[in-house]
């Protein structure tokens, strides 16, 4: 007689059906967000700004004495939004671009960056005058990435 404490049945094996099914959901829907996200209108890439914009290029730090009576300093990152990429680093005339940066940031008063649309005036000018003097850059848009002002 076989002892009644020892089970002589299989075991019932567990069907691994739901979790291969909510793994695959979760990828799925992870990845058909993620490809909603990066395709929305909102997402930030080189052309968010302006719809010309392909390629982004940005710059060492600027840092300036503001003109005045004042002994302040502007400490600035900028980008530049370029219509095209370039097809080498050494197409970037980058020393006519920092000079034509400087030129305009230390014409700047900490008066004029004090204003509520001082910053969006200053990227007027800035972007004025690269397409000035630097049009073989293609010059779309000016990006501030860091802006401090000390007075």
């Amino acid at each position: 007689m076989p002892d009644p404490e020892v089970d002589s049945t299989p075991p019932k094996r567990k069907s691994r059906l739901p979790v291969a099914v909510a793994v695959t959901l979760v990828v799925v829907l992870g990845g058909a967000g993620s490809w909603f996200w990066m395709n929305s209108p909102g997402s930030t890439n080189a052309s968010a700004g302006s719809s010309s914009v392909a390629y982004t290029v940005p710059l060492e730090t600027f840092v300036v004495n503001l003109s005045g009576g004042e002994h302040g300093y502007l400490r600035v990152g900028i980008a530049l939004g370029l219509s095209r990429a370039p097809q080498h680093k050494d197409d970037l005339p980058v020393a006519l671009t920092r000079d034509t940066i400087l030129s305009v940031l230390s014409a700047v008063k900490a008066e004029q960056l004090a204003q509520p649309d001082g910053k969006s005036k200053l990227k007027a000018e800035l972007l004025q005058a690269l397409k000035e003097r630097a049009p073989q850059l293609g010059v779309e848009d000016v990006y501030f990435t860091e802006f401090l002002v000390q007075q």
